[in-house]
């Protein structure tokens, strides 16, 4: 996927600006038509900003609409969601979709957009027409009245101008008018394995309800990828009709924020049901920009010979928040079985010229060079899924250790190797370096005994950037105290 960055609440202005603009002369005595538009910045960060538009039709009922405006400091539209947007210069014309192209009177729809501004001027648009109409608030144009001879000319209410930006952002709007209720169109790079789209899980039957705790949220910045935030799994509970038990810890839970706003996910859990019956998921995600809901797809991996083989073959999909003031992150999985994708939909377009962040293996091949750096990392005790879809897998939690060479610091607790094993075993160990300069490197070694290729994902305006090439081989583990040692190689 291309990814770049996001940082609306780390750098800069999160500023939200709202312009609520009135549309409306009659283009003719017999069809009067009139509109408002509520114009908000939802947030701004450098180099780009996310709007959101509400339009009401104050006149007659239409079929099909165009809203059109002027951007008057080179502000230019990136990505948008519910309209069909384009651009000419400085003007900008968004259209309905299918779904939306009926608008009654009195009738509301709204669309969203991400743009790029200059950092200097993002001045909100006083321009707006719909259908071609100037707005200004009224289905017809005001009546002049004649003042009656010795009293004062009727008092003129001046236009509404744009409200002083509040402090803190507005809400985080919804990704459609309808919220939840649209099918999600991943980018090409990132489908989650529903390249159709994501349907809305209310649709289906819910199968669970899980809150997680969190042990720590780790800013690693902007990597190669986009921003990434590591989110540290501690525990938790699952509830359900036909489910219940605990989170363990051991997962780890890989937010990465686009340039243009938009969200992925990837997250490993450990689950373990009421009746001791351990279960691995894995999740990918997806969120539009603005969107704090992250629509999500599980995959599970249970014992085939348990009570919870079904979740083996069946499909979900699910919403996936967090709660910072809690320091929860909740999840809820529903049985979309038979639920096909439909409009109305929201169809996600990655931002060009950066690196797609992979969701399998690393793969190479070479011979070791110089040694980069070794780890001794502390193991807790295993968890054994046991016989699955997938084969055998085994979870070996991570609770600590050291690191020693071109690199130095701590490995911080949380994260796990998520092994499968059988006639060729796998290895796939996610965990995170704490240096001792504050920098965090999140990493990734997977592939069989003897063949194992690291990936590394640092902050790539700092000191350990070098990491982010995939460059590297690293050794098969080897026993230390608590654990294991493995060292990492220059690949040649």
């Amino acid at each position: 996927m291309r990814l770049v960055h996001r940082r609306p609440l780390l750098a800069g202005a999160l500023a939200a600006a709202t312009l609520v603009g009135v549309v409306g002369v009659a283009g003719s005595a017999s069809a009067a038509t009139g509109c408002r538009v509520t114009y908000t910045v939802t947030s701004q960060w450098s180099g780009g900003f996310g709007a959101n538009v509400a339009v009401t039709n104050l006149g007659d009922p239409l079929n099909g609409w165009q809203l059109t405006w002027s951007f008057t400091a080179g502000q230019q539209v990136t990505q948008y969601w519910n309209g069909t947007a384009s651009q000419n210069g400085g003007r900008v014309t968004v259209g309905n979709t299918t779904w939306n192209a009926a608008l009654g009177t009195g009738a509301s729809t709204s669309f969203g957009f991400n743009g790029s501004w200059n950092n200097a001027s993002n001045p909100v648009p006083t321009d707006f027409a719909l259908n071609g109409t100037p707005c200004t608030g009224s289905t017809t144009p005001p009546t002049p009245t004649t003042p009656t001879p010795g009293t004062p000319p009727p008092t003129t209410t001046p236009p509404p101008t744009p409200t002083t930006p509040p402090s803190t952002p507005p809400p985080t709007p919804s990704t459609t008018p309808s919220g939840a209720e649209a099918t999600i169109v991943p980018d090409p790079s990132w489908t989650c394995g529903r390249s159709a789209g994501i349907v809305p899980p209310a649709r289906g039957r819910l199968v669970f309800r899980a809150a997680a705790q969190l042990g720590a949220i780790r800013d690693v910045g902007v990597t190669p990828y986009g921003h990434r935030r590591i989110l540290d799994i501690r525990g938790g509970t699952v509830t359900g009709d036909r489910i219940n038990g605990s989170i363990l810890t051991g997962g780890l839970d890989l937010e990465l924020t686009l340039g243009n706003g938009a969200t992925e996910l990837e997250q490993v859990a450990i689950l373990r049901t009421t009746d001791g019956t351990p279960i691995y998921l894995r999740t990918c995600g997806v969120a539009p920009a603005g969107d704090a809901t992250m629509r999500i797809v599980p995959d599970f991996e249970a014992p085939n010979s348990s009570p919870y083989a079904w979740l083996n073959t069946g499909t979900y999909v699910g919403t996936r928040t967090v709660d910072t003031a809690t320091n929860t992150l909740h999840l809820a999985v529903y049985d979309v079985a038979g639920v096909s994708p439909a409009d109305p939909r929201v169809q996600l377009r990655d931002p060009a010229g950066v690196t797609n962040q992979p969701w399998d293996c690393a793969t190479g091949s070479g011979t070791r060079g110089a040694a980069v750096f070794t780890e001794t990392v502390t193991l807790g005790a295993s968890v054994s899924v046991g016989a699955s879809k997938r084969g055998t897998r085994n979870i070996i939690p991570i609770t600590g250790g050291t690191v020693t060479g071109r690199v130095t610091g701590t490995v911080l607790p949380g994260g796990a190797d998520y092994q499968l094993i059988g006639a060729t075993s796998t290895l796939d160990a996610r965990y995170v370096l704490s240096t001792n300069d504050r920098e965090l490197i999140l990493v990734r070694n997977c592939g069989a005994f003897g063949r194992l290729v690291p990936t590394f994902e640092a902050r790539a305006a700092g000191p350990y950037a070098f990491l982010n090439a995939n460059t590297w081989l690293s050794s098969d583990p080897g026993s230390a105290p608590g654990g294991v040692s493995i060292t990492f190689y220059e690949r040649r």
